[in-house]
């Protein structure tokens, strides 16, 4: 078999001719489905400090990177191209501030009862939210650093329940 027609066997996004096409969903069974993905961002020590005193000239960097995460996982749909636009029941954007590594870790969570997983969504809003992060202090700080985005765990659907502890 060719590598090409072995990619059409592994990647659902393709039809039978190796077009991009979003997957059918229509006779899957509606289960709870729950994501959660984490990332990071790193950054000078003052300029952490400025953000847990929401001493920035900007107003409240965390409140504004919570509201964009939650906004860009309600949007995933629409961001990325054969992402199924979903009905999510629950998003949560959390920051945890880490002094000793002077970085902000994004934790998203989102969920959902539907026919197909919300990966997609918890990653676009752990990564927007960095993004605002970003975006709101590059002017007090250009070293800064978003990385480590990834998915953390996935429940629901047919497929088993997946965490990353276990990987």
């Amino acid at each position: 078999m060719t590598q090409s027609a072995q990619n059409k066997k592994k990647f659902t996004h393709l039809n039978a001719n190796g077009e991009a096409s979003m997957v059918d969903v229509t006779d899957k069974a509606v289960t709870e489905r729950v994501a959660i993905a984490e990332g990071f961002i790193s950054m000078n020590s003052s300029t952490l400090s400025m953000i847990q005193e929401v001493g920035h000239s900007k107003g409240d960097v965390i409140a504004v990177a919570r509201i964009a995460g939650i906004q860009a996982a309600k949007q995933c749909g629409t961001l990325i191209p054969l992402c199924h636009p979903l009905m999510l029941t629950k998003v949560s954007v959390d920051f945890e501030f880490d002094s000793q590594n002077s970085r902000v870790r994004v934790l998203s969570t989102c969920k959902l009862s539907g026919k197909t997983g919300v990966e997609m969504e918890a990653l676009t809003a752990t990564s927007v939210a960095a993004l605002t992060i970003y975006d709101m202090c590059k002017a007090v700080d250009k070293n800064m650093v978003i990385e480590g985005i990834k998915v953390l765990s996935k429940t629901g659907g047919k497929s088993v329940d997946w965490s990353r502890e276990t990987k």
